[in-house]
């Protein structure tokens, strides 16, 4: 079930892209994850996250990829780290995520609108 949301909810959700900077594994997460940091460029910071993405991707293949994030969901505690941003991807068969990302490189930080 698709629940429709108003323009006005959308517009509040903040989704700009960034560039993955650092990649460690997870162990303390509940699934298979690793820890990604995430250059949003100077206005917004580097921002921190957790994803189940170690079945479709190696830890260099992240470093350097520009991905979607939403940035502005407030911070949430996954075991013993606090993600500050929500990475954007879509889930297919097995729950397998492929990540979002611009089909060229573009400026760290810009809005997804």
């Amino acid at each position: 079930m698709i629940n429709n949301l108003t323009w006005e909810e959308f517009s509040k959700v903040k989704m700009a892209v960034g560039t993955i900077m650092k990649v460690q594994d997870f162990p303390e997460a509940r699934k298979p994850a690793y820890q990604l940091w995430i250059n949003f460029g100077e206005e917004i910071g580097e921002r921190k996250t957790s994803a189940q993405i170690t079945d479709k991707y190696s830890k260099e293949a992240l470093i350097g990829k520009q991905v979607v994030a939403v940035i502005n969901f407030p911070e949430k505690q996954i075991a013993n780290f606090m993600s500050q941003c929500l990475l954007l991807g879509a889930v297919g068969e097995g729950n397998e995520v492929t990540i979002i990302s611009p089909e060229s490189k573009i400026e760290n930080g810009l809005f997804i609108s």
